[in-house]
């Protein structure tokens, strides 16, 4: 994935007048993504996730508090122009991506807390959005609720619905047969929502313009911090892998799309251009986030498993023939 996910974003350049076609297809794309990690979903897992809610505040504390005021303060400091500091406020203020949820099943995290924060956090956009952007910019924004519900329940509901239940009624013999057919799908339809994204600003980005490098420059080390700021969350609340990658990946992601939409719906043209420029790297740096952590994870896990081997060295020394 991390080699795959760039090669996406450079189709869609190359190919925009190809890969512009599939826009319409992605519901039905993030669509089979759910279904694939639903199938290995259980009813009681979602359950507990939402009996255990520090995991989720902590989520919703550092991804709609912190790194709004953080985009803003940081923003401020670089750029003169207020609709751009909008930009990085409104794309730091949205909602995490649905495709978190395929990254939370390749690295093995805990698949039942990622889908419980996507399904809150996309819910409450229409509150969380608007009102980051009133508090903070002293800017009103009206958005459709009814159109993000609708497409909070095709892409992510229904799915979820139809892919617990089949687990459930065949008491997981049927995701063992499919699982693997399925899997693979989902990784492809990841990497044709990332390409149809480039393909769709492909033709706005011109890259000898140095706004957007500065742009650019900013929205990488902010997404960067993103990851860092909420593994200190869940150090703090004590949370461990695998429900710490779970809250990792979703918050470093935002729905661009959604932001996008917003943006050009709403703002000037210069609010666009943060959450333009984030397309291009937020897929890569959760390529490169997830596999950092989940190797720092892995790490310690075989740390705290080295004593317990050392235990075991002198009765292994005592059967060695003394030379």
């Amino acid at each position: 994935m991390p080699l795959t996910t760039p090669l996406s974003i450079v189709l869609g350049f190359l190919l925009p007048s190809f890969f512009i076609h599939i826009r319409p297809f992605t519901p039905w794309l993030f669509g089979l993504m759910t279904f694939s990690g639903a199938l290995k979903l259980r009813a009681k897992e979602l359950g507990a996730t939402v009996r255990s809610p520090v995991p989720i505040l902590l989520f919703f504390a550092c991804t709609h508090v912190l790194m709004p005021v953080i985009a803003m303060f940081a923003s401020s400091l670089v750029f003169i122009d207020q609709d751009v500091v909008t930009g990085f406020v409104l794309l730091f203020s949205a909602p995490t991506a649905v495709s978190g949820f395929i990254w939370i099943s390749i690295f093995k995290g805990d698949m039942a807390l990622c889908l419980t924060l996507i399904l809150l956090d996309t819910l409450l956009a229409p509150i969380v959005v608007p009102g980051s952007i009133s508090i903070l910019m002293g800017t009103k924004v009206a958005m459709d609720g009814s159109v993000i519900a609708i497409s909070l329940i095709f892409m992510i509901v229904v799915p979820t619905i139809l892919g617990v239940s089949i687990n459930e009624a065949s008491k997981g013999k049927i995701p063992a047969r499919i699982c693997f057919v399925f899997d693979p799908i989902a990784k492809f339809c990841l990497m044709s929502v990332i390409a149809a994204n480039a393909a769709v600003i492909a033709p706005t980005v011109k890259f000898n313009d140095p706004l957007i490098w500065k742009i650019a420059a900013l929205v990488v080390v902010l997404t960067f911090l993103g990851f860092f700021l909420i593994k200190l969350f869940t150090m703090f609340g004590k949370c461990s892998f695998p429900k710490d990658i779970a809250m990792i990946i979703p918050s470093g992601l935002r729905n661009n799309s959604a932001v996008v939409t917003i943006a050009v719906t709403f703002f000037p043209e210069a609010a666009v251009l943060p959450s333009l420029t984030c397309i291009l790297f937020q897929q890569s740096i959760a390529a490169i986030m997830g596999r950092f952590f989940t190797r720092k994870n892995r790490t310690s896990a075989e740390a705290e498993k080295l004593p317990a081997h050392a235990a075991k060295l002198p009765a292994h020394a005592a059967k060695l023939p003394a030379d």
